[in-house]
């Protein structure tokens, strides 16, 4: 219901835009471009970085060898559904999504043990189509790749290639990972390109890396959004444009504390939804480049710690003060 509440609201605002003349919004501030990006520190990326060889655990589409000794009509090869699940004859649909090898295979032996005494079983993953990074921005070859390990950002960068610039003023200066939902790192790509290995972070499974000019305008909508991600910026975009593109708010978020991370002021300003859907768009903030737009979960009740990680060259201590008085207010 909260949901359909929200997708009501929104469209109604909608209709109301273009159905009268607005006033002036006193709030709606002029888009300004930041003339210096904020870049993680050496320190913070070694934080954030994967291991060097992590616990796989299984995903959708990876390809499951199974051996159980003396019992072919059980052993065989296996591949993970959408719903991450495999089917094993005998015993059924096992959900076994993010589960590591070890795990998969007490979960299938514990399942066997109804039916042998003592089962000999053994589980290998023959393919890796789960382990993926996706590119996107200024590469020549943008999409999602497979991985048989825990790639580098440079293994990443090489495997996608370079595209010629637009603007021949600009330059490939930042690359953006973005991390679940929750995580935004900028990474100093001139730094790495020109030898600074300190900057090759290993990427994790699932990770997005975003390559724009350095002429580009970007905004990022993060947490309990449609489409968490990378949008470019509009003229005159506002935090509803920025909120419509990124698929509207989900089901479980909290729409009475919208987070704006201003990346030019480094500050953070709130908003409500309530406030965005009125007609007089009293709060509808214009966005800047390099804005980050968070919508929390309703279930998140470390929202500081959320977005110490969206901006970790910040101080966490002058950034934490900030944030904590989102949770006691």
């Amino acid at each position: 219901m909260k949901f359909i509440f929200h997708c009501v609201f929104f469209l109604l605002a909608l209709w109301l835009t273009g159905c009268r003349s607005l006033p002036p919004d006193p709030n709606f501030k002029p888009i300004e471009k930041s003339a210096q990006p904020i870049l993680s520190s050496t320190e913070d990326l070694a934080l954030l970085e994967e291991t060097e060889n992590p616990v796989y655990t299984i995903g959708s589409g990876d390809v499951l060898k199974l051996d159980v000794h003396a019992r072919a009509d059980v052993s065989g090869k296996f591949v993970v559904g959408p719903d991450g699940k495999i089917t094993v004859p005998l015993v059924g649909d096992m959900l076994i999504k993010d589960k590591t090898r070890n795990e998969a295979l007490a979960a299938i032996r514990s399942e066997l043990l109804k039916y042998f005494t003592s089962p000999h079983a053994t589980l290998a993953i023959d393919e890796y189509p789960s382990n993926q990074i996706t590119v996107l921005g200024r590469v020549e070859k943008a999409g999602a790749m497979k991985f048989a390990h825990a790639p580098t950002l440079i293994d990443v960068l090489a495997n996608a290639g370079a595209m010629p610039l637009l603007d021949k003023q600009a330059t490939l200066s930042r690359c953006a990972i973005i991390r679940g939902r929750n995580k935004l790192i900028w990474v100093d790509l001139k730094a790495l390109l020109n030898g600074d290995v300190n900057y090759n972070i290993r990427m994790k499974k699932g990770d997005i890396v975003y390559i724009p000019d350095s002429s580009d305008t970007s905004v990022y909508v993060m947490g309990a959004v449609g489409r968490p991600g990378s949008y470019r910026m509009t003229p005159r975009m506002t935090v509803l444009d920025a909120i419509a593109q990124a698929g509207g708010l989900t089901e479980n978020a909290k729409s009475d504390r919208i987070g704006l991370y201003r990346a030019g002021t480094k500050q953070v300003e709130y908003v409500t939804w309530s406030d965005l859907i009125t007609a007089d768009r009293t709060k509808n903030y214009a966005m800047e480049d390099g804005d980050v737009l968070f919508v929390p979960n309703t279930g998140l009740s470390d929202f500081g710690y959320v977005m110490k990680q969206i901006a970790p060259a910040i101080s966490i201590f002058t950034f934490g003060l900030t944030l904590d008085s989102l949770v006691t207010k």
